[in-house]
């Protein structure tokens, strides 16, 4: 036996596993936050000047903010699967609500969601929170990538007793990787913080991906009694005071997270993405209101700005410049494809309808990525809700929360976002060839987002 070859063998060997192990360490971390019905001017950098909300100011401040990011949904369900798979709701199969009842499925197992990309690129995976996307064994997060998986799996649950806050008959939901749990009286959102804490220790050393989908601040408002007593000494209105105290809530547990990150050392090369589902509820669970989105018109379930547009952040202190702020329009189907890019991992071998960004978080004066965009959600069979947008024309038909006498015969509202942001204008009677081709583009689009 030749031993000097062996031996150059066995060192080629360990240098190979040695640069293997290398590159793998440089692969950055992620974190996608991922809140719940969030109104787009509810964080204090993006406007809310009644709302302290310390923590994600200065996530904000680390990177860029986003002011024209959007959901491609105005509600739960459909804006988590178009976020997981980069795909327009209609293409994920999933464009209304998901059922909140065990065993009814949601969004097929046969989509390719950023758990699996991850997963599937040598990342420890974990959804911790909110799932709302499947309630059966084949769509719930352990099939769909994630292998660790802590949190509920309808829209939303009391914060204490952990049964789902809708109507009856009362239903527990609380799950871990795939099977029920119960730590009755505990706080949900203490919950998420310890589990997402304890996932990065005990995968500090191996590139991590963590679905952060926080409850807050989703009805029932349950924000903590000192953040309560904080806004009435503020002298804030119901159901505002409310709401408010859920979302200092909520930065403080978000705080505790990224405050972890850092004790471990892996803050400075992991990537933070913060982002709302859709806009702010309007429900009766959440006393009518709570949120804002400042001057512009509509909530949860509408496609006016309000229900769609929200704040947004990317932070990653290794590569990406802090202080920076974006105008150009992005989508949550867009972070699919930048975190892939920014992640070195291929993308999957099927249509996706997301964009990456790495060029606009590059350069403010980057042209934006989707020249159109499209929304459909809501209404009915002969009145379906939907809208388009191009440049600063956006044409909606039957939008919800319009009054019967704004819009024209055929239900058509045309808003120019660049004259009026606040969306209380109809340009379509002056504008007729406009009106014409934004509804050609839609029923080009809607044809073909149902095939793969």
């Amino acid at each position: 036996m030749n031993y000097k070859l062996l031996f150059i063998s066995l060192l080629g060997t360990l240098s190979f596993f040695r640069l293997s192990a290398q590159s793998k360490d440089k692969r950055p971390n992620v974190i996608v936050i991922y809140a719940d019905d969030q109104g787009w001017t509810d964080l204090n950098s993006f406007g809310g000047k009644d709302l302290y909300t310390p923590v994600l100011d200065s996530l904000g401040a680390s990177g860029v903010r986003f002011t024209q990011f959007y959901s491609a949904s105005p509600i739960c369900s459909p804006s988590r699967a178009s976020m997981l798979t980069g795909r327009f709701p209609q293409r994920a199969g999933l464009q209304e609500m998901a059922s909140s009842d065990e065993g009814v499925a949601g969004m097929s197992n046969d989509q390719y969601t950023m758990g699996e990309l991850f997963r599937d690129a040598g990342y420890k995976t974990a959804h911790i929170g909110k799932w709302h996307v499947g309630y059966t064994k084949e769509t719930m997060p352990n099939a769909q990538g994630f292998d660790y998986s802590y949190g509920f799996m309808g829209g939303c649950i009391d914060n204490y007793s952990h049964f789902f806050y809708w109507d009856g008959p009362n239903r527990h939901d609380l799950w871990k990787n795939g099977e029920e749990i119960h730590e009755d009286g505990a706080y949900f959102p203490n919950l998420m913080v310890r589990e997402t804490n304890t996932f990065m220790e005990e995968n500090k050393d191996n590139p991590f991906f963590i679905y952060f989908a926080i409850n807050i601040p989703h009805y029932p408002l349950q924000g903590e009694e000192k953040w309560l007593n904080y806004y009435k000494e503020k002298g804030l209105a119901s159901p505002r005071d409310k709401y408010a105290a859920f979302i200092s809530t909520m930065d403080e547990k978000i705080g505790l997270v990224l405050h972890r990150l850092k004790e471990l050392g892996l803050d400075e090369n992991t990537i933070v993405i913060f982002q709302p589902d859709q806009g702010f509820s309007e429900e009766i669970r959440t006393f009518g209101g709570g949120g804002t989105a400042g001057d512009l018109r509509g909530s949860k379930f509408s496609l006016f700005e309000g229900g769609t547009r929200v704040p947004a952040i990317i932070s990653w202190p290794k590569k990406i410049k802090a202080n920076q702020v974006r105008d150009q329009f992005a989508s949550n189907i867009d972070w699919y494809p930048t975190l892939a890019d920014y992640c070195g991992i291929k993308l999957p071998n099927r249509k996706l309808d997301g964009k990456t960004l790495i060029g606009i978080i590059k350069d403010k004066n980057a042209p934006a990525q989707h020249q159109v965009f499209y929304w459909r959600q809501g209404g009915s069979k002969d009145k379906p809700q939907w809208a388009v947008r191009k440049g600063d024309w956006k044409l909606l038909r039957y939008p919800m929360f319009a009054k019967a006498e704004e819009l024209d015969e055929q239900g058509f509202f045309l808003a120019n976002l660049k004259k009026d942001i606040s969306e209380k204008r109809n340009f379509a009677k002056e504008n007729p060839a406009i009106v014409q081709e934004l509804k050609n583009l839609y029923e080009k689009w809607i044809s073909e987002v149902h095939h793969q």
